[in-house]
């Protein structure tokens, strides 16, 4: 009901959070190929774009690290 009325949308919150699991496991991904060991600082970013605010982007930035 929510979804069609307003307050909180359990179908929006659950595409976020899919949208953050997927941009944290590509910037680990990304860490791991430069050889990280971990990544501090982490940022995410959410934007909605697109026509009528159809597309939802999720963006994780970080420093990636060696450590012993």
């Amino acid at each position: 009901m929510s979804d069609l009325l307003g307050g909180r949308s359990g179908t929006y919150e659950r595409e976020l959070q899919e949208a953050r699991t997927i941009a944290l496991g590509e910037l680990e991904q990304r860490a791991a190929q430069l050889g990280a060991t971990a990544v501090v600082a982490v940022d995410l970013d959410y934007e909605v774009l697109g026509q009528g605010n159809g597309m939802l982007m999720v963006t994780a930035s970080g420093t990636a690290v060696v450590y012993v």
